[in-house]
């Protein structure tokens, strides 16, 4: 692994349900590197295997064939919750992430002690508190006047932008995204996307963002690749994204699949 490759995954291959009639390939030979500080979006219809790679990479499953290498370790056999000390990862649900009968700052705590044994004493220190209340200030949702509140009682914009907080809050090495703004109205998906790449960009952070949304994809981010069945078929760098349309994404994925992408939330604009 090269001293400035962040990710590295070896032909990841995933089938689910082998030897039945529910048998479904999800990753059929994935190869893909991400440097350090690459943004990277993800596109692809329902099915291309997209949140199948978080995954595999997250450890949520062990996969049936390939390698991971995260920071220059060998993370392919390691379980999910020794992979979250170097990962951050905010999901598709607002709901998913927090724990909503704790508090803003309990949560954003549990977040700071991510891959840390945890002892008897757990108290919050002024310290710790302040660069909190500096935090939550800089999403501009004044949260920062309610680290008392439950999480529960938070719309799912508030909710959403908290998760990404506390999913950068230690500087991971890998930042997975899948999906995260899908749930939410236009007008708050847009401003949780600002504040996505504000956070990546002021922490200097590798991101892998799932998205179903093209526009999204090509301005977001200084790479983008194309998912279908299981593989990846395109790969575009921060020069080819400045220069194309959706309408030329689509074009270029019926090429390189020989089909056309049947998948109306594809095409928002």
């Amino acid at each position: 692994m090269a001293e400035n490759e962040m990710l590295v995954l070896k032909d990841l291959r995933k089938t689910f349900n082998p030897g039945t009639v529910m048998r479904k390939m999800a990753l059929a030979g994935v190869d893909l590197t991400l440097n350090k500080g690459d943004f990277v979006t993800v596109i692809g219809g329902n099915g291309a295997g997209k949140s199948t790679m978080l995954n595999a990479i997250a450890g949520t499953f062990q996969i049936d064939n390939g390698a991971i290498l995260l920071g220059g370790r060998d993370v392919t056999h390691l379980p999910e919750h020794r992979r979250a000390a170097f990962l951050g990862r905010v999901f598709q649900d607002p709901m998913t992430g927090t724990a909503a009968s704790m508090n803003i700052e309990e949560n954003l705590a549990l977040a700071s002690r991510r891959g840390q044994s945890r002892g008897l004493r757990w108290g919050i220190t002024a310290k710790e508190r302040a660069l909190y209340r500096e935090k939550l200030a800089s999403l501009d949702l004044g949260l920062e006047s309610r680290m008392g509140s439950k999480v529960g009682l938070l719309s799912g914009g508030q909710r959403q932008a908290l998760t990404l907080l506390m999913a950068t809050l230690k500087q991971p090495e890998l930042l997975l995204l899948d999906e995260h703004t899908a749930a939410l109205d236009p007008k708050t998906a847009e401003k949780v996307l600002r504040l996505t790449r504000h956070l990546i960009k002021e922490n200097s952070l590798t991101a892998l963002m799932v998205t179903h949304n093209m526009k999204d994809a090509l301005a977001l981010g200084n790479r983008t690749i194309m998912m279908h069945e299981g593989k990846i078929i395109l790969d575009l760098n921060e020069e080819q994204k400045q220069h194309m349309t959706v309408e030329d994404l689509l074009a270029q994925f019926e090429k390189a699949s020989g089909r056309e992408l049947a998948n109306d939330r594809m095409l928002l604009t």
